[in-house]
């Protein structure tokens, strides 16, 4: 496993990260003995990274993960959320905060979280997030309930001008670096490096796109980057590589990133994504794939407040210039 500090935290975290959604039946059931066990086995091979969020399956995925690190708690490197607690349910305020780490913390069965995110800031008001928000994380942070503190979501322009407003010390952003879409280097990892903020990247595989498994009814992909993702898995098959290994290879290649946040919930996906840090891509294959993806690359979609989008960053950033 290779290791890399998380910005300015000085925490070492594993290259590949324990995505623990699945856990709460997000893309499916699971059987929560086999998640018990993909997590003892993603330990034991060097994982120490674990991102979950009280939303995950309606507080489920944390219930679950708090069971299976009964007894290696020490081991690993927490991380969960709060804000976000149902597909339309969103509470940034500072009070909310403050009980849903106490809240998180009965259900991981621990007396602290090594990271602390504020989920999907991109539902909420921006000058909430600035003001009430991360004051409130750190607030949290000095009580002794959190080591360090995040923020997470899809428009990178949002995640950025949060960031340039008030110190975090992570930044989660998903469905933004990866075969599919890989614009984060525009606008977000400029942000980070300068600032030396901790940069973790999620959903290598767009949210379950690129795998041979059926996508979850509620992906909120076009359509054309669903047809696109599967004209890349059936070229990884063709040339004999499992897709979900490639995605996740490319990933890790990037050379800021910290973690790659990667779903789990059996053995048998730890045993998969471990397969990542042995595979070798090429350039010619990877122009092969760029190639049977074509027009549907970097198509995104939208996520949270009209006003949050990046389209309106973008465009608040343009009158700023005037």
């Amino acid at each position: 496993m290779v290791y890399r500090t998380l910005g300015n935290t000085g925490l070492s975290v594993s290259q590949i990260g324990f995505g623990a959604s699945p856990l709460g039946n997000v893309f499916g059931a699971t059987d929560p003995a086999e998640g018990v066990k993909a997590v003892r086995d993603a330990i034991d091979a060097g994982i120490n990274l674990f991102d979950v969020s009280p939303y995950y399956g309606d507080t489920l995925a944390e219930e679950r993960l708090g069971k299976a690190l009964s007894g290696v708690r020490d081991r690993v490197i927490l991380a969960t959320k709060c804000g976000r607690y149902g597909a339309d349910i969103f509470d940034f305020s500072a009070a909310r905060i403050r009980r849903s780490i106490d809240e998180s913390l009965a259900r991981l069965r621990t007396d602290y979280v090594d990271l602390f995110q504020a989920h999907d800031i991109e539902f909420g008001e921006i000058r909430q997030i600035v003001h009430e928000t991360i004051p409130a994380l750190r607030e949290i942070q000095k009580a002794g309930k959190a080591r360090f503190i995040g923020i997470t979501g899809y428009p990178l322009g949002m995640l950025a001008r949060v960031a340039e407003q008030r110190e975090v010390d992570t930044i989660l952003s998903y469905c933004r670096y990866n075969l599919l879409v890989s614009d984060l280097d525009a606008r977000l990892t400029p942000v980070a490096k300068s600032k030396r903020i901790g940069l973790i990247n999620a959903s290598p595989l767009h949210m379950g796109l690129l795998t041979e498994a059926t996508p979850p009814s509620w992906h909120p992909a076009p359509p054309q980057v669903a047809r696109a993702a599967g004209r890349v898995v059936r070229l990884c098959r063709e040339r004999g590589f499992d897709p979900a290994v490639v995605a996740l290879r490319f990933c890790l290649n990037h050379a800021y990133v910290v973690s790659t946040l990667v779903g789990m919930s059996t053995p048998a996906h730890v045993l998969t994504n471990m397969k990542a840090l042995e595979c070798e891509l090429t350039p010619e294959f990877l122009l092969e794939i760029e190639n049977v993806i074509g027009s549907a690359k970097d198509v995104v979609w939208p996520s949270g407040r009209q006003e949050n989008a990046d389209a309106a960053a973008a465009l608040e950033g343009q009158e700023q210039l005037k």
